[in-house]
C-alpha cells in the first residue's frame, strides 16, 4: 500500500479564522493552467481573461457578501490570485460577527465555478495571518509588484516572522 506524504498543515492550530485582523491569501487555479489572462498579456496591466474579469467580480463582491470583511488588496495572476482579506471591528473595536475567512474564500470559489459552469480551483487555499504592520506592508508590496514579474511560482517570502 502506497503512503502519501505527510503534508505540512496550511492552518494554524486551535486558530479562530473568523478573528478581526488581515490575511494573506493565495487561490490557485486546477492544475496552474494559466486562464486567468488572455494569451499574450505580458505587460504591466493584466489583460483579464472573460474568466479573470469573473474571478475579479467576485473578489470586490465579497464586502458587499461579508459586510465585516474588507478586501484591502488583490491582484489576479495568470493562475492565481492573491489578497489581503480584513476582518473588522466596529467603530468601538468590538468585534462583529463574521465568518470564517475559509467561508469566505469557499463562497467566493462557488461563486465563480457557478457563473462560468464549472470549477477552474485548486483544492484548498493558501493564507496567512498577517501579525504586524510590517508583514502587512510587506504583503502589500508582494501583491502590488507580482504582476510586473509575471510570477507563476509559489515564491512567496516568508512574512511570518515579519
Amino acid at each position: 500500500m502506497n503512503e502519501f506524504p505527510k503534508r505540512k498543515p496550511i492552518r494554524i492550530e486551535n486558530y479562530d479564522y473568523s478573528t478581526p485582523g488581515a490575511y494573506f491569501i493565495t487561490v490557485c487555479i486546477a492544475d496552474r493552467k494559466p486562464i486567468l489572462w488572455n494569451v499574450g498579456a505580458a505587460t504591466c496591466r493584466p489583460n483579464l481573461s472573460k474568466i479573470g474579469t469573473v474571478v475579479e467580480t467576485a473578489i470586490l463582491q465579497i464586502p458587499e457578501h461579508y459586510p465585516a470583511v474588507s478586501v484591502d488588496k488583490y491582484c489576479v495572476m495568470p493562475d492565481h490570485i492573491h489578497m489581503i482579506l480584513s476582518i473588522n471591528t466596529d467603530e468601538d473595536g468590538r468585534q462583529i460577527a463574521a465568518p470564517t475567512i475559509s467561508t469566505v474564500v469557499g463562497h467566493m470559489k462557488r461563486w465563480v465555478s457557478m457563473q462560468i459552469g464549472h470549477s477552474i480551483w485548486q483544492k484548498s487555499f493558501i493564507n496567512r495571518v498577517i501579525r504586524n504592520d510590517k508583514g502587512y506592508r510587506g504583503v502589500w508590496e508582494y501583491i502590488e509588484n507580482n504582476p510586473n514579474k509575471l510570477d507563476t511560482g509559489y515564491d512567496m517570502p516568508d512574512f511570518e516572522n515579519m
